[in-house]
């Protein structure tokens, strides 16, 4: 493949699933294939931590807007349009491709203005349970009118084609799935043994560790594995929670746990940058996720190469990879009675356990590499950048 030059653009640079794919997407370019990347963001803003370090280590061209922020502000959203329409017109990009939803808008509709391809990955629908009505028409509106300036859509899961598709966006024939990939790496083989983890975390041989790996925010579904929490320990009183992450919601979760008489038997570990998150998974014994939304959330497939079971509410691309009886448990969203079964069933039975994690590792670590992802998007490049000659 021809080196060529790539106008990336994303709305924030927070530690998170799309912007941690992002940023495998530009390193892989820039060094495994000596492309020219230009990575147009705003600022790395938020509790989540900031990715913003790493960009500037990536070999890209980095360019930060001060104005391009995630929340709907139709000010600052004219000027971030106005100024990356300046600067994909200073660097003149083969092909721009734009990840997560106002990113994804403002940088197809300045990229069809200038006439350059255009590329958009889904990493989760702008459109989605918990938004306003109001808020869930528009995006909508904008993805349908943004669609016809696309040039393909890159889905992280089947899932989110069968959304767009749905919501007649676009037809299936401009969608591809491609994997978000990561360093499988760590989570094949652990930097620091899970015994010297759990010490430094305060937890013993003897507990049986459940583990969820999210931001402390809305829609993460941090409650629902609270409230099957008392039941399960009512039952196995050995198991620990671990909670990774930080953010808004920290105090309101442990105001509960006092309530419910088991603010010790959490432990929060706080915010953690991304090189630790796989030493934090090989200490637990069970993955839980219960987003209410998400495209596919990482930590699925990342605690299924670590070896672990996962336990996940049946949403959007979950279900791509728990599969039930094979890799994981799968529960209705938001359903507790059912997230506390499912929990049960795999603190009972240490050999389900070994054989679901074993198989979820068979499964999924050559298909979430991030350079398998990398060399697959490249070829969505090749492909649309040969339509045009």
């Amino acid at each position: 493949m021809c080196a060529m030059h790539v106008a990336h653009i994303i709305t924030r640079l927070i530690i998170g699933g799309a912007q941690e794919n992002t940023l495998h997407n530009v390193e892989d370019q820039v060094r495994d294939y000596g492309d020219r990347v230009t990575l147009i963001t705003g600022p790395g803003l938020g509790p989540e931590g900031s990715l913003e370090e790493r960009a500037f280590q990536s070999g890209a061209d980095v360019r930060l807007i001060p104005e391009f922020r995630r929340n709907l502000h139709p000010v600052r959203d004219w000027h971030s349009y106005r100024e990356i329409l300046r600067l994909l017109r200073e660097t003149q990009p083969d092909l721009v491709h734009t990840h997560a939803s106002k990113a994804g808008i403002l940088g197809r509709w300045a990229a069809a203005k200038l006439g350059i391809p255009a590329v958009h990955t889904i990493h989760g629908a702008s459109f989605h349970y918990g938004q306003s009505r109001l808020a869930h028409s528009l995006y909508q509106t904008l993805e349908r009118h943004a669609a016809r300036r696309t040039a393909k859509f890159i889905s992280v899961a089947d899932a989110m084609t069968d959304q767009y598709v749905a919501a007649k966006i676009a037809p299936r024939k401009k969608f591809v799935t491609i994997s978000s990939g990561f360093d499988v790496e760590p989570y094949l083989n652990p930097p620091r043994s899970p015994q010297a983890v759990r010490a430094e975390l305060g937890l013993r041989p003897e507990h049986l560790v459940i583990g969820k790996v999210a931001r402390l925010f809305h829609l993460k579904g941090h409650e629902f594995v609270i409230e099957a929490a008392k039941p399960v320990l009512e039952r196995f009183p050995e198991v620990r929670f671990l909670f990774v992450g930080d953010g808004i919601l920290r105090d309101t979760f442990e105001r509960r746990l006092e309530e419910l008489g088991i603010r010790d038997r959490f432990v929060f570990a706080g915010l953690v940058p991304p090189s630790q998150v796989a030493e934090l998974i090989h200490a637990m014994d069970i993955v839980v996720h219960t987003s209410e939304w998400e495209g596919l959330a990482r930590v699925l497939p990342q605690g299924l190469i670590a070896g672990k079971p996962v336990v996940s509410f049946a949403i959007d691309g979950a279900k791509e990879v728990v599969i039930p009886g094979e890799t994981g448990l799968l529960v209705p969203p938001r359903d507790v009675p059912a997230l506390t079964a499912a929990l049960c069933e795999l603190a009972a039975d240490v050999d389900l356990r070994f054989r679901l994690g074993t198989t979820g590792r068979a499964k999924f670590s050559e298909q979430f590499r991030h350079q398998t992802m990398t060399r697959r998007i490249r070829e969505v490049y090749e492909e649309v950048l040969s339509t045009r000659h």
